[in-house]
């Protein structure tokens, strides 16, 4: 699918064991937002597993869709690569990732340079598991293309304006200015339901992000005022793997204990928790919904129950809500954790349409009820491909 003088970026998302890509072409005589098109999109799942999933397709016909051997991230970019260099689809002319944090420093998305490493060096501590994956992406595609121009699209830039009074953590004054605080995350997927939301962002809104990675925020006027992450992606409410937020004399309770010393915390914190540790079987939804198990059904309302909680905290912090949007994996697709989440929120004048959120529905809220309810698939793909294109326009390469 070729389209005449348009602009081709490509958007790269790597996630703990997939990496999702989409090609977009961008019209450079038309700037409005929503006149780019996808030329083609496709992932690699089961990164690491003995077999991984690749598939490829256009708005009109699947191009690749089999197995494939794909044992680590490199040979994952090469498989990514190899696909879309296929006749009929053109190089892009620059490449954005997504990068889950970009730490203290970064408070813009940008071209990837010289400085680059050393900034991401510094972003370490906050994201320490996925860092290091989103550069091992960036040095793989530089092996191959080392003068295609790459752009860093971070998470933490939505919240970049948070007010001192939830972004502070109440810890000694000092760790502040080294760069202890609440940076959020989601924030790609944040933005671009804010943009789909037009106006009606002006509002109170409640975002839930949903996932084996799960955040929730409060939006005033387009703008993050608070959200349930904090200084890294392992806090907030409970996930697949991650338990969210825990007392943090738990952590010190466990520091006591043999065989928990920092590798082995870390570990537990963001592998064996969450679902997956109150189940003792397995963080994803699906399986968990599906097992009479009573783990899993424990797991299930707890789950519900702790995005309850937040919703009840942000609406809190917005003086009010307005409109409640569920999006990412189980967000846009399990109608019974919405019903969960929203069925004993009616004191927030939450009226859920049974109907319309058994069928997904783009409106899941009666008529009657004083805050609407939304379900809207999120694309961060596009956020990345949109702020790529921004980029490569005002930093042209020689």
């Amino acid at each position: 699918m070729e389209l005449s003088g348009a602009i081709p970026i490509l958007a790269v998302n790597g996630g703990s064991s997939s990496l999702k890509f989409a090609l977009f072409a961008f019209n450079p005589d038309d700037e409005r937002q929503g006149s780019e098109q996808v030329m083609a999109e496709g992932a690699i799942e089961e990164i690491g597993q003995h077999e991984s999933h690749l598939w490829v397709k256009t708005p009109s016909e699947i191009l690749e869709d089999f197995h494939v051997s794909c044992p680590d991230w490199d040979k994952a970019v090469d498989w990514m690569l190899k696909v879309l260099t296929r006749p009929g689809l053109p190089l892009p002319l620059a490449i954005g990732h997504r990068f889950v944090s970009g730490g203290p420093h970064a408070l813009h998305h940008q071209m990837i340079g010289d400085s680059f490493q050393e900034l991401m060096q510094q972003a370490l501590p906050y994201a320490p598991l996925h860092v290091p994956l989103n550069m091992a992406i960036v040095e793989a595609v530089t092996q191959r293309f080392p003068d295609m121009p790459q752009a860093a699209c971070f998470d933490t830039v939505f919240h970049r304006d948070l007010p001192e009074i939830a972004s502070r953590l109440p810890l000694p004054r000092d760790l502040w200015d080294r760069g202890m605080r609440k940076y959020g995350f989601h924030g790609l997927s944040y933005e671009y339901i804010v943009d789909t939301l037009g106006d009606r962002a002006r509002g109170r809104v409640i975002i839930a992000h949903l996932g084996n990675g799960s955040s929730l925020a409060a939006i005033s006027n387009g703008r993050s005022l608070d959200t349930t992450m904090g200084l890294t992606p392992t806090g907030g409410v409970i996930m697949g793997t991650r338990p969210g937020d825990l007392d943090p004399g738990a952590l010190l309770f466990l520091m006591n204990v043999p065989g928990y010393e920092a590798p082995q915390l870390s570990h537990v914190l963001n592998h064996l928790s969450g679902l997956m540790g109150i189940s003792a079987m397995t963080g994803d939804m699906a399986a968990l919904l599906a097992s009479s198990d009573p783990r899993a059904i424990q797991a299930v309302e707890m789950f519900a129950y702790s995005i309850r909680k937040a919703i009840g905290a942000l609406t809190a912090a917005l003086g009010g809500i307005d409109t409640l949007v569920f999006t990412g994996g189980i967000g846009e697709h399990v109608s019974a954790i919405r019903q969960k989440i929203c069925k004993p929120l009616a004191f927030c004048h939450i009226e859920l349409d049974d109907a319309a959120n058994e069928h997904n529905a783009r409106i899941i809220s009666r008529p009657s009820s004083l805050v609407q309810v939304a379900v809207i698939p999120t694309n961060e793909n596009l956020m990345i491909a949109r702020h790529t294109y921004q980029l490569w326009r005002e930093h042209p390469q020689k």
